[in-house]
């Protein structure tokens, strides 16, 4: 049976629009906001799977990939795995990727989940309230990119982002760290060194 062509377009566009967004909103591309307009990434306390407390701020030192999710997200599903890469590339490198799932059905939908996908990474149980904090989330997935000092670096991801847009942001924070470190690293000339007055 041959399918009509303007029943194809509006299936294939239906398509679209779901691994775009489980909300349905357009993707947002991210450009880099100086060191000076970055804003605080609001602190909050969720719970892990053990039921362990876990704040953001505990990740202060860190860039942080701050990630809401659900299960049921198909694009969240195709994220996933580039997490886990990122998870395990930068993690020695001051990396973290931190999971906030907005399932209402709790823990019973993430444990198997987490198990089935192998997240390496922390996954927490979100609420209404953390999702007030940051602005009110919508859309699955909105994720967000957080420097060393607990600033929001980009605009978020509200959407299905691309994997090296995720990679390039990821670099340029861990590589802002690099450029500090060299730069106290750097031997003082001679003259910086001493003492008294010069001649």
């Amino acid at each position: 049976m041959q399918v009509p062509a303007k029943s194809f377009l509006l299936v294939s566009a239906a398509i679209a629009a779901l691994l775009w967004s489980c909300s349905g909103k357009e993707p947002f591309t991210a450009e880099a906001q100086s060191v000076k307009n970055r804003k605080p990434a609001a602190d909050f306390t969720l719970r892990d799977a053990n039921g362990t407390a876990v704040k953001l701020s505990d990740y202060r030192g860190k860039v942080v990939l701050l990630n809401f999710w659900a299960t049921w997200c198909g694009p969240c599903t195709l994220e996933i795995p580039w997490f886990i890469e990122f998870e395990q590339q930068y993690k020695t490198q001051g990396f973290a990727v931190v999971g906030v799932s907005m399932d209402e059905d709790g823990w019973n939908a993430i444990k198997p989940y987490v198990a089935a996908h192998k997240m390496n990474y922390r996954v927490l149980l979100g609420d209404d309230s953390v999702s007030q904090l940051y602005g009110g989330v919508e859309s699955l997935p909105t994720t967000f990119i957080i420097d060393r000092a607990g600033r929001v670096a980009f605009p978020p991801h509200i959407g299905l982002a691309g994997k090296n847009e995720y990679l390039k942001e990821i670099q340029s924070l861990l590589g802002e760290q690099q450029r500090t470190t060299s730069l106290f690293n750097r031997p003082l000339p001679l003259a910086a060194l001493r003492f008294g007055p010069t001649k």
